[in-house]
């Protein structure tokens, strides 16, 4: 089954070296992925609470600022999305479900 990708129509820019809107977005696009990313391993490792509470913050004003870039360059067309194939979702929907047997909390005391 060949499935069409899942996409706005595009938005036009000029095709010169010079950088354009949609190289600006896709550029702040890669770094704020880089810096959630970032903060997300700071995150993991710090030991001092208000630091902690701190980069919190931080990281999520990064992590919203990222998703509506993404919203915005997909609304103009500059974001596609390939459809999951639901067989495959099926599949490791099915192989997932039977990990859940194995997880401690999913066993009863006797």
């Amino acid at each position: 089954m060949n499935q069409q990708p899942i996409q706005n129509q595009e938005t036009q820019v000029p095709k010169t070296p010079q950088m354009n809107e949609r190289d600006f977005l896709n550029d702040v696009l890669a770094t704020e992925k880089y810096m959630t990313t970032s903060y997300s391993v700071f995150l993991h490792e710090a030991s001092h609470h208000q630091l902690y509470q701190d980069m919190l913050n931080i990281f999520t004003e990064t992590q919203n600022c990222q998703r509506e870039l993404y919203n915005l360059m997909f609304k103009k067309g500059w974001y596609k999305i390939e459809p999951a194939d639901q067989q495959k979702l099926q599949q490791a929907y099915q192989q997932f479900q039977g990990y859940t047997n194995q997880f401690p909390y999913n066993q009863r005391i006797q």
